[in-house]
């Protein structure tokens, strides 16, 4: 495979975009005369938002890869893929040019998402779109601060602890919040609950990657809140986020939810079984039963 598709991650990519798609389903549901047959703006607000958001990601993965590169935390894991920068087949300075492209991607598609949310359509007296465009652009601005300073640089998040608290901010909250908001322009305490329970399982991934690498995270002073916690800690912390995600939809009625509970069941007794290595198998299968909930919001 080309070696900069590897290092994109395709893999993660469907995982990013459960917040928009959870956020905008929540929308339709709350307004059903969106993405009807003339309803053009709705569509392009979401296509520019699931654009925005794996640009996000892509840059997320892409400094993740040189940050751990620079600090070498990748340099002795086996069994594991290597990517580009670990294999050798991209230089840094490679890297780096990736990582500016995606940064300018990311500033365009989120500029043409406030511009066409907030600026599309005409606005009477009693709503201007100043306020909500300044917002945005500063929501953006920090997204873009997050994905790049996760691992990247001296103070990076990432290696104090503080990995979690980004993707649920991120991927969760913002995301489900900034998709509906985009849409109807106002919350509902039902929408921002959502937020968080699709955070939940987003940061039970990254949980899931930071028990799998807690030795060598350890063995390069990456402090990771799975490595604080130690194997059986942060075990009970995974379940504990997929429990509570579960528990949040069922209290608003969202009884849809429980198709999931016999693999998030099985997902379970696997990771408390298992470690390592093997639970790569279980990437894939919380990354799915994810995107499966957030689908099911538009019900």
């Amino acid at each position: 495979m080309n070696p900069y598709i590897q290092s994109l991650r395709l893999r993660t990519l469907p995982l990013s975009v459960s917040g928009i798609i959870l956020g905008t389903g929540l929308a339709y549901a709350a307004n059903n005369e969106l993405f009807t047959a003339n309803d053009s703006q709705a569509w392009c607000v979401f296509v520019l938002a699931v654009l925005t958001t794996l640009c996000l990601q892509i840059l997320s993965n892409l400094c993740n890869e040189l940050g751990d590169a620079q600090k070498g935390t990748d340099a002795d894991q086996h069994g594991r893929q290597a990517y580009g920068l670990q294999a050798g087949t991209i230089t840094m300075q490679q890297m780096k040019r990736m990582i500016i492209l995606f940064v300018m991607l990311s500033i365009l598609f989120g500029s043409a998402l406030v511009f066409v949310a907030f600026w599309a359509t005409p606005y009477t007296v009693h709503y201007t779109p100043y306020t909500n465009t300044l917002i945005f652009l500063l929501l953006g601005a920090l997204a873009i601060l997050g994905a790049i300073k996760y691992t990247l640089g001296k103070h990076s998040y990432g290696y104090m602890g503080l990995g979690d608290l980004g993707v649920f901010l991120f991927f969760g909250l913002l995301s489900t919040l900034g998709a509906y908001y985009l849409q109807v322009q106002n919350l509902t305490p039902e929408v921002i609950w959502a937020g968080v329970a699709i955070g939940l399982p987003c940061v039970g991934v990254l949980n899931l990657n930071n028990i799998r690498d807690m030795n060598n995270d350890r063995a390069h002073a990456k402090r990771t809140l799975a490595s604080m916690l130690g194997y059986t800690g942060a075990k009970i912390y995974h379940t504990c986020l997929l429990l509570g995600c579960l528990m949040i939809f069922l209290c608003y009625g969202h009884f849809w939810v429980l198709c999931v509970t016999p693999i998030w069941v099985w997902h379970l007794w696997f990771v408390w079984t298992h470690e390592g290595s093997a639970l790569d198998l279980q990437m894939p299968v919380l990354m799915l039963s994810t995107g499966v909930i957030s689908c099911l919001g538009w019900l």
